[in-house]
Order: structure tokens, then sequence, then C-alpha cells
């Protein structure tokens, strides 16, 4: 994999600026940090490990919610394994155009089960939706954790630091590790859908959806269209 970090970080600026996230997350996408992202990103390749999402789709969460209308931010552990699933949505299948188990799961919470598989609609109304992990090895959930650790602890003490209103939803336990860096946001928690897809019984979502809305209520903002 022959990665020109230079191209890849101009090119990740410019996208970040058309979004409004470069006020935030450029002085790290210009700094060593990134480097090492990318670098180990590359290694793995050379290794005969290959990645998902496509580099080209890492951060699409980002691109896809304007930073100016964050209101809630949904967390949750790893990108869909699955070679061609997974497409920088967190949760979202729009490249496969069929419900994961995960947001099947998610979907029925909602009473939507035929709703559109296509995150963008909640991304585009003020939903950050991330995982802790942003890349993993094909078919190897945890595999980038310690990757982008610092990346991760940037986003979400920076948000916590300047966006003090915004609303986490932390989905499950790698999630929920991340609270102690969000003092100053409202924090709802639940259990990780995929959870229950491995047990094969119900998800029981906590209401978060319900309970984001009744808060942006409180905060005098439109609620999201879930």
């Amino acid at each position: 994999m022959d990665i020109d970090i230079n191209l890849l970080r101009d090119n990740l600026n410019n996208k970040l600026k058309d979004s409004g996230w470069d006020r935030m997350l450029s002085p790290y996408v210009n700094g060593l940090s990134f480097d090492y992202i990318m670098n180990k990103l590359r290694d793995s390749v050379e290794q005969g490990l290959r990645f998902t999402p496509k580099f080209k789709d890492v951060f699409n969460g980002f691109y896809e919610c304007p930073y100016d209308n964050l209101k809630v931010v949904i967390v949750g552990q790893d990108p869909y394994p699955q070679l061609g699933v997974a497409d920088g949505i967190a949760f979202s299948c729009s490249i496969k155009g069929k419900a994961e188990k995960s947001l099947q799961y998610i979907l029925k919470a909602l009473e939507d089960e035929d709703g559109s598989v296509d995150l963008r609609r909640w991304s585009n109304q003020g939903v950050l939706l991330i995982n802790t992990a942003f890349t993993c090895e094909i078919n190897k959930i945890g595999s980038h954790y310690g990757i982008w650790k610092s990346f991760t602890e940037h986003v979400f003490d920076n948000i916590n630091r300047h966006n003090p209103d915004t609303i986490f939803i932390l989905m499950g336990k790698k999630a929920e590790a991340w609270q102690t860096l969000l003092p100053n946001c409202k924090i709802l928690k639940c259990s990780h859908p995929a959870s229950a897809a491995y047990r094969g019984g119900e998800w029981d979502c906590n209401d978060v959806f319900n309970k984001a809305n009744t808060i942006l209520i409180k905060q005098d903002k439109t609620c999201i269209n879930w």
C-alpha cells in the first residue's frame, strides 16, 4: 500500500474544511500522531492484513455531519469487520444495502424495521456516528483499538471542551470506557446491539433515542427524526 501521507493529509483537510470539522481535527491531522496511524495502516496491508472500511470512507462520519449542526454523538465499538460492509458511518450499511444484525436491532427498537440502512439520514441532522476504532482488520474485531486511541481521545476531549451540550449515546462497555473524557456532555448509555445479536435475544436500548430527543427539546433544539 503506497501511502503519500502529505497528499492524504491535504485531501482530508480539504474535506474536513467543507464540513467545518477542520477547526477541531486539522491540528491532529497535521501532527505526528496522524503519521503514526497512516504508517500503522500501511504496515498492516504490507503484512497482508487488509482493513475496513476503505480509507476513502474512514472519516465519512465527519464529512456527513456538519460540525455546526452537531447535536448527538453515537459511539459504537468497531466498524463491521466483513469486507465490503462498513461505510465509515457507525452502524450504517449503505454499501451493502441490507442491514447487518446490529442495525436490525436498532431499527427494530425504533419501530422502523423497513427504514433506510443508509444512516447519512441521521448524520445530516447533526448525529455523528463513530466507533472507538475507525478501522479494523477484516474479520478481526478489536484489532485497531490501539492505532486509533489518541485520535479518539482528541475527538472526545475537544467535543467535551467546545460543545458541552452535546449528547453522547455510548453503546457497549468499550464505548462507556470513554465516559471519563466527557464530564461536560450529556451521557446516555445502553448495551451494544451486537451483544443481543450474539445472545440471540432482545436488545434493550434503554430508550436512548427518545431520551436524546427529550434533552434536545430542553435545549431548544430540533429533535432528531430517527
